[in-house]
């Protein structure tokens, strides 16, 4: 059997090494598209504050780990599918053959059509290479521009502000990270960010960026409303997309992403998809693109045992998020937007940043968002995973939500 995976990420990266021991004898291909070996997304913004080298940011440390797992590593891009005659079309013009093809492209940034998004000095931070070329112009004391306050921007961010920068933050939405936190905790958020010397802008869009031309301000950005901001950096960091665009006319089908059933398996034969590019079931009962890594290695995992002959389903994933944005950490879960129909129940402590508000559907919690402490995480995902029914904690939730973890040990533990 012949396995080829496009994509070496987290999931192309375990979809091999599950391969190779579920199919011993196969022929394994592993494609990736960058220069660099496989390397951890999520690593990059440890590299940005030099806590680690760009060797650190590998999948796997030995250089000769995927020759040793009889792992056919190559750097190539695909450009084509044609699964009438099971072969992928590659950039360098070669064609490569397949039994069973994973589709672990994952996603690119999106550009926004902004003038001047080609500048020197203008970066997306998606890439390693992005990586480099952030870390050899922000320097301390260094006006940056940061373009997007959504879950990458604030990671970026975190970076950013250890690195010493002078830093502005424009996002186009109304609150930081929109599709993770409501007005109430993305709010508190800006405030706690404005409180530690950051500006944020938002309900403000960037409409063109343009150069000086004087030595120490390299760039202007115009902005929709207010005046322009100068910067020596810009960093982009306005969304992603699935890297789908190589399956067009391959009678896959796509919506966001892939679409894909319980066994990753999409509607053509002998093609899964896994990681950032797959639209598969979520734990909640939904259709979704649940881009964050442990979601990829499971991914990983669940589609190698099925591409190798096996039948393992995969259960959904709970969307959650954790952040910490200069300190401050935040997190949300399942429908933290909450259910029709349901109830919702809130704690504010302006003055010490501390927020949660709990979603209800029936007597389940369904959705959480939490700012300002960290002892309800574990307790808030066993809540929403497990599907406790609350009964008569259900009216205590919504008098008191800082009670969460009393109704976990009442109701798991008797």
């Amino acid at each position: 059997m012949k396995h080829v995976i496009v994509g070496a990420g987290p999931a192309g990266v375990v979809a091999a090494e599950t391969l190779r021991k579920a199919d011993p004898g196969g022929e394994i291909v592993l494609l990736g598209d960058e220069p660099e070996p496989p390397y951890s997304r999520m690593a990059l913004p440890y590299y940005l504050t030099g806590t680690i080298e760009e060797e650190g940011t590998y999948l796997r440390k030995s250089p000769t780990h995927y020759e040793e797992q009889g792992i056919d590593f190559r750097h190539a891009r695909a450009e084509k599918v044609l699964p009438d005659q099971k072969q992928v079309e590659l950039s360098g013009g070669e064609s490569l053959s397949y039994d069973r093809l994973l589709v672990a492209s994952g996603a690119s940034t999106t550009r926004p059509p902004i003038p001047g998004l080609d500048l020197p000095g203008v970066y997306p931070c998606w890439t390693l290479a992005d990586a480099r070329n952030i870390a050899a112009t922000a320097a301390p004391d260094t006006d940056v521009v940061l373009m997007g306050a959504g879950f990458i921007g604030c990671i970026v961010l975190e970076s950013l502000i250890k690195r010493g920068v002078r830093l502005t933050v424009v996002e186009i939405a109304d609150r930081m990270v929109p599709r993770m936190m409501n007005a109430t905790a993305g709010t508190m958020m800006k405030r706690w960010c404005e409180s530690r010397g950051i500006r944020v802008l938002t309900s403000t869009g960037v409409s063109a960026i343009e150069p000086t031309g004087r030595e120490r301000n390299t760039l202007r950005v115009m902005l929709d409303k207010g005046e322009p901001v100068e910067a020596s950096v810009v960093v982009v960091a306005t969304g992603v997309r699935p890297n789908i665009g190589f399956l067009e006319g391959s009678g896959v089908k796509t919506d966001f992403g892939v679409l894909v059933d319980k066994q990753l398996h999409s509607n053509v034969d002998g093609i899964f998809a896994a990681g950032d590019v797959a639209q598969g079931p979520d734990f909640m009962g939904g259709w979704s693109v649940h881009a964050i890594q442990p979601t990829a290695v499971e991914h990983g995992r669940i589609a190698a045992m099925n591409m190798a002959g096996g039948s393992a389903d995969y259960q959904g994933s709970l969307v959650m998020n954790v952040l910490d944005t200069a300190g401050l950490i935040s997190s949300s879960f399942g429908q933290w937007q909450g259910v029709e129909g349901g109830d919702s129940s809130e704690a504010l402590d302006e003055d010490h940043y501390r927020y949660i508000r709990l979603e209800f559907g029936d007597d389940l919690l369904v959705g959480a968002i939490c700012i300002g402490r960290t002892d309800h995480i574990g307790t808030l995902r066993g809540l929403i995973q497990t599907r406790v029914r609350l009964g008569d904690w259900k009216g205590r939730l919504l008098e008191n939500p800082n009670r969460v973890t009393e109704a976990y040990v009442a109701r798991t533990q008797g």
